[in-house]
């Protein structure tokens, strides 16, 4: 059996003339965390947006958990196991850490016709699992989103893929606009789904962060990959030249 998590080929993505993404083949395997790096416009967030099925595809094939997939749309992807933490985060400001952990995916303890009575109690039960299990510490999570700090929003987003259990993760510049000791607490999290041999692409432009954290640095530059690189085998400066084009893809090439 592989333990391949996720596997694109030739995975492409057109707008008109516009080639925000070409000929993209990458793969990560169970356990490993992976960063995509590049400049803004290198079409990293592009390729999770192909992935996670919020656009479809020009063309190129992905398979995920072993099997071929053409996923609808991201709540198919997400019932699938792929769990992605966009920048804009996607929490109900008005609602608590619950009702923002299940929202759209309620469990219901009794349907009567038309009507449900949900199963709060079951949901905050899984919900405080999710928390412990990532690390996550919440003082209220019957508190609505709103008050709550932006360091306690971006972890309650996290803490919503260890409640579903997902087989693979994707953070999209999770610590851009976190402090300090806020950023600790979400590296703390990708640390502890490190021990916990899940899967983890990050996207970010923290070089400390990624050369702290990740197995491997896959850049992007111009809708391609133009560079895969295991972390002990590079250094900063290497990754900065990739995403800048001070090296390129035959550089690549010829240094593998």
């Amino acid at each position: 059996m592989t333990d391949i998590v996720l596997k694109t080929e030739g995975l492409t993505k057109h707008y008109g003339g516009v080639h925000a993404l070409d000929d993209a083949d990458f793969e990560i395997r169970q356990g490993e965390h992976v960063a995509i790096m590049g400049d803004n416009g290198a079409g990293k967030s592009t390729f999770v947006r192909q992935i996670t099925a919020v656009e479809q595809r020009t063309q190129g094939k992905i398979w995920f958990d072993g099997d071929y997939v053409e996923f609808d749309g991201p709540l198919e992807a997400r019932e699938a196991g792929i769990e992605t933490v966009f920048q804009t985060l996607a929490l109900a400001d008005d609602l608590n850490v619950p009702d923002n952990l299940f929202l759209g995916r309620e469990l219901v303890k009794l349907k009567l016709g038309p009507f449900s009575i949900l199963d709060y109690k079951a949901m905050r039960e899984s919900t405080l699992s999710g928390l412990e299990k990532t690390g996550v510490k919440i003082p209220n999570i019957g508190n609505a989103i709103r008050n709550m700090s932006g360091g306690q929003r971006q972890c309650v987003a996290i803490a919503r893929t260890a409640t579903f259990h997902s087989k693979l993760t994707i953070m999209d510049e999770p610590t851009a606009a976190l402090g300090v000791q806020e950023t600790a607490q979400v590296e703390n999290i990708i640390r502890t789904l490190k021990e916990q041999n899940e899967s983890l692409i990050l996207i970010s432009h923290n070089m400390r962060q990624v050369m702290d954290l990740m197995d491997r640095i896959v850049v992007f530059r111009r809708g391609r990959i133009v560079a895969n690189l295991r972390k002990e085998d590079t250094h900063g400066e290497d990754v900065v030249a990739y995403i800048t084009g001070a090296k390129t893809q035959d550089d690549y090439a010829g240094a593998a």
